[in-house]
């Protein structure tokens, strides 16, 4: 199976803007494709995961992908699926997080000479003189038409700033620039940005005329990835200092009966034929197929050795028989302990299930809280230090976080 029917068949591909000649590139490595990235945190989040899968599948097919980051559209923000503005963040800040995205593409993506790119925009965005900006690029949109566009729509009662109103103008200036300068002809994002990604090749169109090749291409990348990106606790991060290897390998465990395979055949790099096997898969094999997802993307993320003490730590607590040393774990000083005790509140803090004794309460009362197996419905209830000895306890946190407390 050819490249571009892959992704069809992987479910990624939402709408084209001419499917016929965006086949013919991809599949003949023609493509030389962009992918943008906001730098609104210093790590990567599992919505972004879709899109750095997409980028080494197309890498692979001998496409070139270019990782865009919004150095320079970080300082106006993106109304996409919002509902107020966003902060504003510092140059300094933007230029941490974008450092700090670069190194973790780099474990999907080869940016190696002649390879994939990695480019800012704030290096053009930043130089524009705006009264040239507004004659010419501001010349060629129509503020009726972007007014239709959902993006604007959805923030048009709540308030929309004129900031925020020039995005989908800088986005589409910059396929502009870089088909110019990089030889860029095509654009992937999610659906939320299709209206941006519209203007970008109509703008190329109208500036370079109707022969420009500029091509456009939605996934389900942002309303399926930013769905995924998000838990009830926050996000899931790419960075194993603020999502661990197993709190990753658990999120993927995790995922409802209705999405695992759909997971399968988008993220990982399973052989179609191995994940039609899976769709015949029913009752407990979903929980193999479970397994296997989580395997393969914190294989992908963190590593093999990591991938392999996640199971092992997962074994260990459901019963399976592995290791519970690669659990997540922290480990209590006798400080910690008041005349040899410690108490809820302060256990559930201590080990960062809680943000706060106020936030560790709440849990407490609405009855989110187990130590081995027990459920915590007193808000005062402490455990002597040698619970902490040998294996030390388990703290369960909701249905599905769990953590180990250790003396």
């Amino acid at each position: 199976m050819q490249t571009y029917e892959e992704l069809v068949a992987r479910g990624l591909i939402a709408q084209v803007t001419n499917e016929e000649e965006i086949r013919e590139m991809v599949n003949n490595g023609k493509a030389t494709f962009y992918i943008g990235f906001d730098p609104t945190a210093d790590s990567l989040h599992v919505g972004h995961f879709m899109a750095l899968c997409l980028m080494k599948r197309l890498q692979m097919a001998g496409n070139r992908p270019i990782a865009l980051i919004g150095g320079g559209t970080g300082m106006v923000g993106d109304p996409s699926g919002r509902t107020d503005m966003r902060s504003m963040m510092t140059v300094e800040t933007i230029q941490h997080n974008c450092d700090c995205f670069k190194k973790q593409m780099e474990r999907f993506i080869d940016f190696g000479e002649g390879k994939a790119m990695m480019l800012n925009n704030a290096d053009w965005l930043m130089k524009l003189n705006y009264i040239e900006l507004l004659r010419e690029v501001g010349a060629c949109f129509s503020v009726n038409n972007m007014l239709r566009a959902e993006c604007y729509k959805q923030r048009m009662e709540k308030g929309l700033s004129f900031l925020e109103f020039n995005y989908m103008i800088m986005q589409s200036y910059d396929f502009y620039y870089m088909f110019q300068h990089y030889g860029c002809n095509m654009q992937f994002g999610g659906n939320d940005q299709w209206s941006n990604m519209l203007g970008g090749t109509e703008l190329i169109r109208r500036k370079l005329g109707k022969d420009a090749h500029a091509m456009t291409i939605t996934l389900l990348l942002n309303s399926e990835g930013k769905k995924m990106g998000k838990t009830a606790s926050g996000a899931v991060w790419l960075d194993p200092n603020k999502t661990s290897p197993y709190d990753f390998y658990q999120y993927w465990r995790n995922v409802e009966d209705a999405d695992v395979l759909k997971c399968i055949r988008m993220l990982t790099f399973l052989p179609l034929e191995q994940i039609d096997e899976m769709d015949k898969w029913e009752g407990s094999q979903l929980n193999k197929a479970k397994e296997i997802l989580a395997y393969e993307l914190t294989a992908l993320v963190h590593g093999k050795e990591e991938a392999e003490k996640a199971q092992e730590a997962a074994k260990a607590l459901f019963g399976g028989g592995g290791n519970k040393d690669n659990m997540p774990t922290t480990t209590l000083t006798e400080a910690q302990f008041e005349d040899g005790q410690i108490g809820a509140i302060s256990l559930l803090v201590a080990c960062g299930l809680a943000p706060s004794r106020g936030e560790a309460r709440r849990l407490i009362q609405q009855g989110g809280v187990s130590v081995n197996d027990q459920k915590v419905t007193d808000i005062d209830q402490k455990w002597d230090m040698d619970d902490f000895r040998g294996d030390g306890v388990i703290v369960k946190k909701g249905k599905k976080v769990f953590h180990r407390a250790v003396l």
